[in-house]
């Protein structure tokens, strides 16, 4: 496994790249976000684990770029910044895992194992639509017949939740662990109430609803039904 390991921290970069030269794989190290991008656009590798704090352009706007590109190798993000809301962020640019400092080496190891597993997707949209509704992920903009939405960052997510999966029901569990990072039921009406938010803002100012609503189930976004 080819293995690109963008870090500033000398120390944590030597602890990751030796450790990866031990399990027979090889690293490429860069220390700063320009170097990072430069490389990525002009060689392949299996995986790149990507910090978000550095030094010439920050871990995000790297993912972002490398995306709207059309790379599609496999990013982890490699970071301190562990907030829900930096997980969230860290994935919408366009990582595919998220992995918070301190951390265990072998748990970095089998997420990239399990990464560098994947087949790489010959092309990556940045465009999620559903009839006349339009997400763009790159922009984090959402757009209906035309008319700008403005969404908050939890309606931007469960919007794109459900546009992935048009067609299909998404769950209140599937919402919680993907937008909220929760494994349990908050026993609240979070749920609910952002869902509420987000159909007043995408549905109620068109003549066609598109978000739907399966009792005890879930929820589903698709295009009228002939």
């Amino acid at each position: 496994m080819k293995v690109v390991v963008a870090e500033d921290d000398r120390t944590s970069s030597d602890f990751i790249r030796k450790g990866l030269a031990q399990q027979g794989h090889s690293v490429e190290s860069v220390f700063d976000g320009r170097d990072a991008l430069t490389f990525c656009l002009y060689n392949s590798c299996d995986v790149l684990v990507l910090d978000r704090m550095m030094p010439g352009m920050d871990g995000l706007s790297v993912a972002k770029a490398l995306r709207a590109s059309g790379r599609t190798m496999p990013i982890l993000f490699l970071t301190s910044m562990g907030d829900v809301e930096d997980r969230v962020e860290g994935l919408m640019a366009g990582g595919d895992d998220y992995l918070v400092k301190p951390f265990h080496f072998s748990e970095l190891m089998a997420r990239l194992t399990v990464l560098a597993r994947r087949p790489q997707a010959a092309e990556v949209s940045t465009r999620l639509s559903v009839h006349d509704l339009e997400l763009d992920l790159m922009a984090h903009t959402a757009t209906r017949a035309g008319t700008r939405i403005e969404l908050q960052a939890k309606e931007f997510a469960i919007l794109a939740l459900l546009m992935r999966n048009a067609g299909r029901i998404v769950t209140k569990t599937m919402l919680l662990e993907q937008v909220w990072d929760f494994n349990f039921d908050p026993q609240t009406t979070v749920v609910e109430t952002h869902m509420s938010r987000l159909r007043t803002k995408v549905d109620k100012p068109f003549e066609v609803a598109l978000i739907h609503t399966t009792r005890n189930t879930g929820y589903s976004i698709h295009a009228p039904r002939q």
